[in-house]
């Protein structure tokens, strides 16, 4: 790999590849691309299609980068500028649909001449090496009658049947399996091999053997050797492993199913207001600003807020719930979703890539292109798997030439290498683990559960320990003041209002409370003029003068405020579940709220979801010890960590780490992205803070805590399915080379032909990704 100058600015960029078919391949483009000058790394998906390459603008460009990529024998194009992830998957798919026509047109031409070449062969005579194969035995019979139906079949000379059935594979070598030769010609010319230097030396060795033989018959006939040739072996091979290519071509893109489902949700057109009347646009002419028209059972064209009107919104493309949600103004909309009831005019807030649909279908293509740590095992195989089958194909012919009697020695010997050559498949190696990381993250999104790649959802199907937070993940995360209580001689709308007017400059959930209820009071609130928050504590500040402190109990008493005279209150408040919230104005202690936030209807549900998948759940909250008890009783929770603060929650997890537990961390607050980094796995819930989201390996874009128990179940199904895939691939070629190498011949008499290897061969790779495919009906 080229060293790229440090001193640089550096670039990324995208590279749409075609044709690639196996690890391989995706592995020579990717090493090409690395020996690029300037390239600082590279990194091209199979499944996806993709090359994501890190650069040095200055040294090299992207259209360089495509050339590197068709000299390694495979199409490569630079996605149109301004394109985002919807218009690059956009693209794929057109590709993709591309590559599968002219696949279909090969095929149908392909099999067409296997069947009229193994018609045929009999005419020119059945070599010896191949008259175990069941396929030439349902064909003789079939010769046999044409001979007794047009006798003049009969009467044309075996050799010029061959020259026939040279005419007829011709075509099926330079254009249906062109590909398969000119790939692996790229190959040899980069010191690198691949299935298609299988398929090409194996069928070329056939077809250059069936040439001689038809071009020197009479020579060869005067030596003792009967002429026999291979050209039905040839187009068989081809028409099979055509067969396996299509089919998998169709499997790969039902992969991106989801992809395309989520881009099937936004509609073509807009409504829009714009200088007082109504008009139709396309949803690219939608801007930031414009008031966008929604009329009963039409699709929200991008976000925004609504201004007018009040509807039911079906949002179950976000988050996977099947409830619809009533919408006023105020409320925020989501491009995708379905208007229910009434009309509704929006203000629109994000539009094209910006939307939350836009940034769903980018992370799941990121989370696509990444790669599990379960694949590194078959990456090690595929590398030097081809070189080996190679060498396998030498020793197989060796062995047979010598043992095998005269004089069909070099006929039995071929054979049986070539078969070696076109059973091996490295295609299903390398589509083990991408296709089911493709069809998992896909089948993810639509239930609203975004996984950012392929180790996470390794990890989450060895989890150990999910820690929950309280606040906004088992509970609703809207509390509200339910109690309040001041001291003697104090106006408790003064209390209020001193107290709102100071957490007004606060975003958390419970001063969020104390400001709504404020305002619900008709309480004039004032612009304090000191604020400082002190994470997991409380907050500090100055109001018209007055100095106040607004907190916990604990926080209140390091600030020296004597804290006595409500220490019973404060007991009786979290007893009862209810947050107590201290209020000092000048040092004393002025008053409790009670703030209490509501348990999700599901919480419950889903702790014992999560028990009976053998798993330990852990509440870790900032709280009381008193409300974090009262709530986990409630819910099902044996273990509780209450009053730590937001660094310590990253050491509680790190402590859990230490005792050699795998541990997920689920929480939505600003206070929660340590913890969610450090943890094996982070889950955020869609409805938290864009800190905590991007912290998460995993975010439920429902904000239901079901969904982690979902999201477990199916990065389990996944895994299960990856280790099926893996054992599948391995034993396949295990199993498949030796008896192709003839182990099981001197035995039993088992002795497989070049065009069973071919089917054999076709089956495994397509039975890989069949299987994967099980995953869209899974959790």
């Amino acid at each position: 790999m080229t060293v790229a100058s440090p001193d640089l600015r550096t670039e990324r960029s995208t590279l749409m590849v075609t044709g690639m078919t196996c690890a391989a391949c995706s592995g020579r483009v990717q090493r090409a691309l690395e020996r690029e000058e300037g390239v600082r790394s590279a990194h091209v998906n199979l499944m996806t299609g993709q090359a994501e390459i890190v650069y040095q603008p200055d040294v090299v460009s992207p259209d360089a980068l495509v050339s590197v990529v068709t000299a390694t024998g495979y199409g490569a194009s630079v996605p149109a500028p301004g394109s985002d992830a919807i218009a690059d998957t956009e693209a794929l798919d057109r590709t993709r649909s591309d590559e599968l026509h002219e696949l279909a047109s090969k095929l149908k031409f392909a099999v067409a001449v296997a069947i009229l070449s193994m018609v045929m062969m009999p005419f020119a005579e059945v070599p010896d090496a191949m008259t175990g194969d069941p396929m030439m035995r349902l064909i003789a019979p079939l010769a046999d009658g044409l001979r007794s139906l047009v006798p003049a079949l009969g009467q044309l000379h075996p050799s010029a049947w061959r020259w026939i059935l040279l005419a007829l594979t011709l075509p099926t070598v330079l254009w249906a399996g062109r590909h398969f030769y000119t790939r692996a010609w790229a190959a040899f010319r980069h010191h690198s091999a691949d299935m298609n230097t299988l398929i090409a030396v194996g069928t070329g060795a056939a077809l250059v053997f069936s040439i001689a033989m038809t071009v020197g018959g009479d020579w060869f006939g005067a030596h003792g050797i009967r002429p026999v040739v291979y050209y039905e072996a040839v187009n068989t091979i081809i028409a099979l492993i055509l067969v396996g290519n299509y089919l998998e071509t169709r499997a790969k893109r039902q992969t991106t199913g989801a992809i395309r489902r989520l881009i099937g949700l936004r509609p073509k057109t807009a409504r829009i207001r714009r200088n007082g009347s109504d008009h139709e646009v396309a949803l690219e002419d939608v801007q930031v600003g414009d008031e966008v028209i929604v009329r009963p059972g039409e699709r929200v064209p991008v976000d925004g807020e609504v201004l007018e009107g009040r509807s039911s919104i079906d949002e179950a493309m976000l988050t996977g719930e099947p409830l619809p949600v009533g919408k006023e103004p105020g409320d925020e909309v989501t491009g995708g979703t379905v208007n229910l009831t009434g009309a509704v005019v929006f203000r629109a807030t994000r539009v094209g890539r910006d939307t939350v649909l836009a940034n769903i279908i980018r992370m799941v293509q990121e989370a696509q292109g990444s790669r599990a740590p379960i694949q590194a095992l078959a990456d090690r195989v595929s590398a030097v798997f081809v070189p080996v089958v190679i060498s396998i194909a030498i020793a197989t012919f060796v062995v047979w030439f010598i043992m095998a009697p005269p004089p069909s020695s070099g006929v039995r010997a071929l054979a049986a290498a070539v078969t070696v050559l076109i059973i091996a498949c490295p295609c299903a190696m390398g589509l083990a683990v991408p296709t089911a990381v493709m069809v998992a993250t896909g089948r993810g999104a639509e239930r609203g559960l975004l996984i950012k790649g392929g180790e996470p959802l390794q990890r989450v199907a060895s989890l150990d320990v999910v820690v929950l937070d309280k606040t906004g993940t088992i509970t609703e995360g809207r509390p509200a003041v339910a109690v309040m209580r001041v001291a003697e001689g104090v106006d408790q709308a003064e209390f209020l209002r001193l107290a709102a007017s100071i957490e007004r400059r606060s975003e958390h959930p419970l001063a969020e409370a104390i400001v709504r209820s404020a305002q619900e009071g008709g309480v004039t609130l004032h612009e304090p003029e000191f604020f400082e928050a002190v994470p997991g504590k409380g907050i500090r500040g100055r109001v018209e003068g007055s100095d106040v402190l607004v907190g916990t109990v604990r926080f209140l008493e390091e600030e020296g405020v004597e804290t006595l005279p409500f220490a019973t209150v404060a007991k009786e408040l979290s007893a009862q579940a209810h947050t107590p919230v201290a209020v000092a104005v000048n040092g004393r202690l002025v008053g409790l709220l009670g703030i209490a936030d509501p348990v999700r209807g599901t919480s419950r549900d889903a702790v014992l979801a999560l028990q009976d998948l053998d798993l330990d759940v852990v509440m870790l909250t900032g709280d009381n010890r008193y409300t974090a008890e009262v709530v986990s009783h409630e819910v099902g929770i044996g273990t509780v960590i209450a009053e730590v603060l937001p660094d310590r929650k990253l050491d509680e997890v790190r402590a859990l780490q230490a005792t050699g537990q795998v541990v997920a961390m689920v929480g939505d607050g600003i206070n929660d992205a340590p913890a969610l980094a450090a943890a094996d796995v982070g889950i955020a819930l869609g409805s938290g803070t864009d800190v905590a989201i991007e912290s998460a390996d995993i975010t439920l874009i429902s904000g239901d805590l079901m969904g982690v128990a979902r999201v477990v179940k199916l990065c389990r199904q996944t895994m299960a399915v990856m280790r099926q895939n893996l054992f599948w691939a391995f034993a396949y070629n295990v199993i498949g080379i030796p008896v192709a190498a003839g182990v099981l011949y001197p035995a039993f008499g088992i002795l497989l032909t070049p065009t069973m290897a071919a089917t054999a061969m076709a089956v495994s790779s397509v039975s890989v990704v069949t299987n994967s495919l099980r995953l869209r009906k899974a959790a």
